[in-house]
């Protein structure tokens, strides 16, 4: 098994690509801390995961708050021991606003979710990853991360500066054994369309150019054996960078 052993946080882990990860990682001999807001979703894939012969633990986790992702951290650790593979993959989507239309309410919520809560768990569990000279972390960013196109200015804003995160962590720790890479999923099968509201016409209108050339949608699993790569050995010398994981739509511009 890739992960034999290994301890893995998974953020937004009740449902989408996060279940899909937690259970694949756990498939994989991972002891998995199942992490979201959701805490019935989060126990219901945790129950799975441990009545098909894996562990895990349900955590609630509201990555907006501080307090809440340390204490995530904190039970990963006294649960299971330490921690090795650190998955940021919770994220909402705005409702497709242009500059001129956003909030600040808005923008505040995208980025404490998107954007701050990738840094603060990171900022969190580097000091594990240093104490054992090794660690991964996996941020889930998105092909809005990559391009102006796909969201609106505060999720596209949001996930450019996940990719910047993970280029300046993979980096700076590079020689310390922590790597850290990102996954630019295009457009995938989850609800995350249920964190969006009052959808912005222009907004929406723009981006169906780009969603016109979209090949086809991508399965959650199918981003969960990218998120497996990347924790595993088999991504030893890949650090630094985005995969990006949308059946070619991107190739297209």
């Amino acid at each position: 098994m890739k992960l034999n052993q290994k301890v893995a946080i998974v953020t937004g882990a009740a449902s989408g690509m996060g279940k899909a990860i937690a259970e694949l990682y756990a498939k994989e001999g991972a002891n998995v801390i199942v992490a979201d807001l959701n805490i019935d979703g989060a126990q219901t894939v945790a129950n799975t995961i441990n009545d098909n012969g894996g562990k895990a633990k349900a955590v609630q986790v509201n990555v907006a708050k501080l307090a809440d992702i340390e204490n995530m951290i904190d039970t990963a650790v006294n649960e299971y021991g330490t921690l090795d593979i650190l998955v940021n993959n919770a994220g909402i989507m705005d409702g497709f606003e242009p500059a001129g239309d956003i909030t600040d309410e808005k923008w505040e919520l995208v980025f404490d979710i998107n954007t701050k809560s990738v840094i603060r768990a990171i900022r969190k569990a580097v000091p594990i990853f240093l104490e054992k000279g090794k660690g991964v972390i996996v941020n889930t960013a998105s092909t809005g991360g990559l391009n102006g196109a796909h969201a609106g200015v505060a999720y596209t804003a949001s996930k450019h500066a996940v990719v910047g995160i993970t280029k300046n962590t993979g980096f700076m720790y590079a020689q310390n054994g922590i790597r850290c890479n990102a996954i630019a999923p295009g457009a995938t099968i989850t609800n995350i369309e249920a964190t969006m509201e009052n959808l912005n016409e222009f907004g929406t209108s723009r981006t169906q150019v780009a969603q016109s050339v979209i090949p086809r949608p991508g399965q959650p699993e199918e981003i969960a054996k990218v998120a497996l790569f990347l924790a595993s050995d088999d991504s030893s010398f890949v650090n630094g960078t985005v995969v990006t994981a949308d059946a070619g739509w991107t190739a297209a511009f």
